[in-house]
C-alpha cells in the first residue's frame, strides 16, 4: 500500500465469461498496512490504530482477452492461454473510511484443462486519501497468483 510498505493480500474472485473475449469479475480482498516512514523516523508515533490497519476491498470488473493463444510444451502438448486487461470499480475500508476505488490492469491466464486455469494478475487499486493531511490520489499496486475452477 503506498506509504504504508507492502503486505500480503488474501482473498477471492469470482468471474462470468460472456464469451471468449469478454469477461466480468467480483473480487474481494484484505490486508493489513505496515508502518509509514513517518512512523518509523519518530518511533512512538502511531498514525493509525491496530483496527485501522486493516484493508479490505471489493470490485465489479470488465475484462477483454486481448491475446488468447496457445502455449506450446515440447512437440506435442499445447494449452490455452489469454493475455487480459481488466478495469473497474469498488469500494476500499481502510482508516476507519469507505472510499470509492478504481482498478485496472492486466493478467495471463494458462488454462490447464477444462477445469482448472492457472493465472498472474497486477492491479492497480486508486483511491482518494486525505489520511497524512492534504488529500491525494494514492495508487496500491497489486501483483497476485491464483488458480481457477472452471464449472
Amino acid at each position: 500500500m503506498e506509504d504504508f510498505g507492502t503486505s500480503t493480500v488474501t482473498g477471492a474472485r469470482l468471474a462470468y465469461h460472456f464469451s471468449e473475449d469478454f469477461f466480468a469479475e467480483a473480487s474481494y480482498g484484505q490486508a493489513t498496512a505496515g508502518s509509514t516512514s513517518f512512523e518509523r523516523l519518530n518511533g512512538s508515533v502511531q498514525l493509525l490504530t491496530d483496527a485501522e490497519r486493516e484493508l479490505s476491498y471489493y470490485n465489479i470488473s470488465f475484462g477483454f482477452n486481448i491475446l488468447p493463444g496457445e502455449a506450446f510444451v515440447g512437440s506435442g502438448l499445447a494449452f490455452h492461454t489469454a493475455l487480459y486487461l481488466v478495469a473497474g470499480t469498488g469500494s476500499t475500508k481502510f482508516a476507519g473510511d469507505k472510499r470509492h476505488t478504481l482498478n485496472m490492469g492486466f493478467g495471463y491466464r494458462f488454462i490447464f484443462n477444462d477445469w482448472l486455469a492457472g493465472h498472474l494478475d497486477a492491479r492497480d487499486h486508486i483511491f482518494d486519501i486525505d489520511l497524512l493531511g492534504n488529500n491525494k490520489t494514492s495508487h496500491n499496486l497489486e501483483v497476485s497468483t491464483g488458480l481457477t475452477l472452471f464449472f
